[in-house]
């Protein structure tokens, strides 16, 4: 028997309804998914994108035409942030006076794991010295194929294959 308009509607209202019901049911299974994993890994909103648009811009004014020279060195996962530089905000000055260290909010570092505080504007770490380029070989070895080697690293095989076959490396000294 044919269904009328009306009938297929009533049928389209409740299986939206349904579908609904499933989709808010499988929602907070996700969401109870992601809470867990936040939690876990000690995830801020800053982490996820999902900071304001009002507090960016607000940090944008704070550290001025300093930019990218003022990383936030000093974070308390509510989306405050504190490049080391000038006066200590507020946020900072009442956890420090709430008996928490400056350990505890140094980016980076889970207040767990937090080590000792250094003074802040204290030297950073020496970076680690250049690797010197090495001066010239002073010898080459060539043959008459156009190969070439400087004596330094492992002997190649064009090289190798003529000792095996009875030559001296000074036969190869150019």
């Amino acid at each position: 028997m044919a269904q009328t308009f009306k009938q297929i509607q009533k049928q389209i209202e409740q299986l939206q309804k349904q579908a609904e019901a499933l989709r808010n049911t499988e929602v907070k299974g996700v969401i109870e998914r992601i809470k867990v994993a936040i939690a876990h890994y000690g995830l801020t909103a800053a982490h996820l994108g999902l900071e304001s648009r009002a507090s960016t811009s607000k940090r944008t004014r704070a550290t001025g035409s300093k930019g990218a020279n003022a990383r936030a060195a000093f974070a308390d996962g509510d989306g405050n942030a504190w490049s080391g530089r000038g006066p200590r905000p507020r946020w900072l000055r009442d956890a420090l006076a709430s008996g928490r260290s400056l350990a505890e909010f140094r980016a980076g570092v889970s207040a767990a794991s937090a080590a000792p505080a250094q003074a802040v504007g204290a030297t950073k770490p020496a970076k680690p010295a250049r690797k010197l380029k090495r001066a010239p070989s002073k010898v080459t070895y060539r043959d008459d194929a156009g190969h070439s080697w400087t004596g330094r690293g492992p002997k190649p095989g064009w090289l190798k294959a003529e000792l095996d076959a009875g030559k001296s490396l000074q036969d190869f000294l150019r």
